[in-house]
């Protein structure tokens, strides 16, 4: 739990900054129409309570002047980049306990890595989008065949998390060694299908179990926001434990069988946490 709310955290910090770059990228390239577009693409992964407040925010700025994107843009780069790189510091971190990395990063790797880690989900998260967008521009554009062969929108940011995920697990979980692939692909298909039913559960959660808006007032959008980021997270990190977890197995069956210790040694086999720690040099 404290690895995930550093995650949500700091995702949450970062969601807006993000926003703002990326209206004031498409504003230089786009239309107004196609940033719409885009905007109800993004929106639609979203709890229906917390859409407002990023539709909201994706309005104002479509509809500002091309300077004032561009000054809010170089602002929220600033403060995204920031809080993006402490999210993935947080989330590597996380990962590296459930794979149970006993030798922890020196300090200008572990943040390269974060660094470039959050670069590469930036550019695979602009890709995913555009290609929503895409799909939904060829579908629109008649009943002919451009449209009639492409998957269902939903597929594209489905496809791209499990291919961040994949390549998450298998690239950064692990210090020595990189992650098999068998292992890695399961564990970013099981973290996906988790993360589907955590947002469908959130919305149901939110708007007809218990409504928040009565409890938090006007905050309540940010709060449906933050439980959608934490649930969403914890699917992630649960795709690292299986992943981990089918690791182990796959050792445990290619390990050769030694002969059982006798009855008497039966506890040296345990280990406590402490006494692990205790036995590492200094």
């Amino acid at each position: 739990m404290l690895y995930t709310g550093g995650v949500s955290f700091f995702a949450l910090l970062a969601v807006f900054p993000a926003i703002a770059i990326l209206i004031g990228f498409y504003k230089a390239v786009l239309s107004i129409g196609q940033v719409s577009e885009q905007a109800a693409a993004l929106a639609d992964v979203m709890p229906y309570a917390a859409r407002a407040i990023f539709l909201q925010e994706i309005s104002r700025l479509a509809n500002a002047s091309a300077s004032t994107v561009s000054t809010q843009s170089f602002l929220a780069l600033v403060i995204g980049g920031y809080a993006a790189h402490r999210g993935f510091k947080a989330l590597l971190a996380g990962l590296n306990l459930i794979h149970d990395e006993t030798e922890p990063h020196g300090f200008f790797r572990f943040n390269l890595l974060a660094f470039f880690v959050a670069l590469f989900a930036f550019a695979l998260f602009t890709v995913v989008s555009g290609a929503v967008v895409t799909s939904r521009l060829l579908k629109h554009a008649g009943p002919g065949e451009a449209g009639g062969g492409l998957p269902a929108n939903g597929l594209w940011p489905a496809l791209g998390l499990v291919v961040g995920l994949t390549l998450l697990y298998r690239y950064a979980m692990s210090h020595r060694t990189p992650v098999a692939w068998g292992p890695s692909i399961t564990g970013g298909v099981i973290a996906t299908v988790f993360s589907t039913i955590s947002s469908w559960l959130c919305a149901i959660y939110v708007e007809q179990i218990a409504p928040l808006g009565a409890t938090y007032g006007s905050v309540g959008a940010v709060v449906v926001l933050l439980i959608w980021l934490s649930w969403n997270v914890n699917a992630i990190f649960y795709g690292g434990a299986f992943a981990t977890e089918m690791e182990i197995a796959a050792r445990s069956r290619d390990a050769p069988q030694l002969p059982e210790a006798p009855e008497e040694a039966a506890s040296d086999r345990v280990v406590s946490l402490s006494a692990r720690r205790a036995s590492r040099p200094r």
